[in-house]
């Protein structure tokens, strides 16, 4: 049966599809929005299941704090640059944010059985997405973290993306300064008490090989490995990193500046390209 461009417009409005993909559903369907849609949604699917094997490294990360106690970071992946860069996949993206912040879920499978306002569910956004450019598309990665503030910084090109939460309130660029250090710096926790058991072993083991290899004595290997082991600290705990906007302090000490009891609860960071 013939269809009108106004009937082909409001598919491409609900569905996100092209012109031509909507105009052959709707024709297949007889003019059915409802069978349109799923006939759309089942090619989404075919092209999800045929291309589940490939490569999806590039996407888009995005994040969001509601400026007081939450805040998240989204990150959906496809097979190129081209389409990760697309006003329709940025668009999703910030979609999947909005369900994100507005449900607050604990877990990435919990978001992407999120439903959408159009009634989608999250899993079935991106399927569908997915049959539209043809590409593998997935949610890569779901964080957020919780606090008297938490704060969010998206570095340009929607690639890197940190969320911080804070044990207290404090000024909105104060709180950002921190999460650009997290994107800057890449800590891997914290303090050295949050610092994983298996990273600690490998340092020190790591510094133990080098004293070694060195000629040290074998009874001092231990001693050298802890002092290595607290400049790893240094470097690579947040609140021991030396600041990136003032270097002659660390970064516990610049939030000291701005009240005694201010401190870090939590991180993430997440960045598509190898660091």
């Amino acid at each position: 049966m013939a269809v009108s461009m106004a009937d082909i417009s409001h598919l491409r409005k609900m569905s996100g599809a092209g012109m031509m993909d909507c105009k052959k559903a709707l024709e297949e369907a007889n003019g059915d929005f409802d069978k349109a849609m799923e006939i759309i949604r089942k090619k989404g699917q075919a092209v999800a299941a045929k291309r589940s094997d490939r490569e999806a490294t590039e996407g888009c990360v995005l994040a969001q704090s509601n400026g007081s106690d939450f805040a998240c970071i989204v990150a959906i992946n496809c097979e190129t640059d081209f389409v990760a860069k697309n006003e329709d996949f940025v668009g999703m993206t910030h979609e999947v944010l909005e369900a994100a912040m507005s449900s607050k879920p604990e877990s990435k499978e919990a978001l992407l059985a999120t439903t959408l306002a159009d009634g989608r569910t999250v899993a079935d956004r991106i399927t569908d997405r997915s049959g539209i450019t043809g590409e593998k598309m997935e949610l890569s990665s779901y964080e957020f973290v919780k606090g008297a503030a938490t704060v969010e910084y998206v570095h340009p090109g929607n690639k890197l993306a940190t969320i911080v939460a804070f044990n207290e309130g404090l000024e909105h660029q104060a709180a950002r300064d921190v999460a650009m250090q997290v994107a800057a710096m890449n800590p891997v926790g914290v303090t050295p008490d949050s610092v994983p058991q298996n990273i600690i072993d490998q340092e020190l083991e790591i510094a133990r090989d080098k004293a070694r290899e060195a000629g040290k004595p074998e009874n001092l290997l231990d001693r050298i490995a802890e002092g290595a082991l607290q400049k790893y600290y240094k470097e690579n705990t947040l609140l021991m990193q030396e600041s990136i906007k003032n270097p002659k302090e660390t970064v516990e000490q610049v939030l000291k500046g701005v009240s005694k009891t201010l401190t870090v609860l939590a991180f993430k960071r997440v960045n598509l390209n190898v660091d």
